[in-house]
């Protein structure tokens, strides 16, 4: 475990993605830019049309800027993580940012576990300082993992508050274009478990999260219901994935969002029944474990 606490830690590079959040973008960068590990920070701005591009080069010299020209969504990870050469990578939202230290903790909690993919920080909600909903959901998980693991296995993670290892990230594929944003990455963590990766929660790392007040909360919903389709299609065996599509129907909200989610799912099918490829019983039965726990969550309810 690394000692000099102050000291820079040349381990792990932070990864950003952005869309026409220019001013939370500079403040997450200004924060970024104040920790103790001087991680090496990679932005990928996707397509903003708000001055973001130009407000980094001038403010932010030192960062490595990548402007694809359209919003690659999620994928806008996968492009920025072709540039990293740490051994770990932490994904940051423009509207979240790490706590000093828990860049080294993660590294620390890395290095001697090999099989293990990624940890995932305990999120702190501001101004206010309280936790996020989802909280107790990942320090409660119900699956279980090897005595290794520095805390509860998880079935999932999230981006903006979890630090993966380069190369578990690099031989799962990243996340799925098809999937573009939001809830993008249980589909990577599923794979990951498939080749035999660990997951997990760490008490002791903190990521912050101040909501961008930009967020278009109804496309999330109607995005974040379609990918628990799409992703339900693309890995459940075929009982499961017509009962939980059935549970769907019946448990989101019946309005407009709601209908556009199911009508862009179904003009999906064709590209997501190529690519099906099932787990086998052994993860089932985890992402069945993590659909019980999950199935009166208030964190969860844009997608039912």
């Amino acid at each position: 475990m690394s000692t000099h606490t102050d000291a820079p830690d040349g381990r792990t590079s932070v990864v950003v993605i952005t869309h026409n959040r220019r001013a939370e973008l500079l403040r997450t960068l200004e924060l970024m830019r104040r920790l103790p590990e001087r991680p090496p920070l990679i932005v990928t701005d996707n397509a903003s049309t708000d001055g973001t591009a130009e407000a980094v080069r001038r403010a932010f010299p030192d960062v490595r800027l990548l402007c694809p020209g359209r919003n690659l969504g999620a994928v806008g990870r996968n492009l920025a993580v072709r540039h990293v050469r740490t051994p770990y990578v932490a994904f940051c939202d423009d509207d979240t940012w790490w706590e000093p230290g828990s860049l080294r903790r993660a590294a620390d909690l890395l290095d001697p576990r090999p099989r293990l993919a990624a940890v995932t920080a305990r999120i702190v909600v501001e101004p206010a300082g309280t936790e996020d909903p989802v909280v107790p959901e990942l320090r409660g998980s119900p699956l279980s993992g090897p005595d290794w693991l520095p805390g509860p296995a998880l079935g999932s993670f999230l981006a903006a508050a979890t630090v993966l290892r380069t190369d578990a990230f690099r031989s799962a594929g990243g996340f799925h274009p098809g999937l573009w944003l939001g809830g993008e990455e249980e589909l990577l963590a599923t794979d990951l478990q498939r080749d035999g990766w660990w997951l997990s929660y760490a008490e002791d790392l903190t990521v912050h999260h101040q909501a961008s007040v930009l967020r278009d909360g109804t496309e999330r919903r109607i995005t974040g219901l379609r990918n628990t389709l799409w992703f339900t299609w693309l890995r459940r065996p075929l009982l499961p994935a017509l009962r939980r599509t059935a549970e769907l129907m019946l448990t989101v909200p019946r309005d407009m969002p709601s209908l556009r989610a199911f009508a862009r799912a179904a003009g999906g099918l064709p590209w997501v029944l190529r690519s099906r490829a099932p787990v086998p019983p052994a993860l089932e039965e985890r992402l069945a474990a993590l659909e019980r726990a999950r199935h009166d969550s208030t964190a969860r309810r844009y997608v039912g």
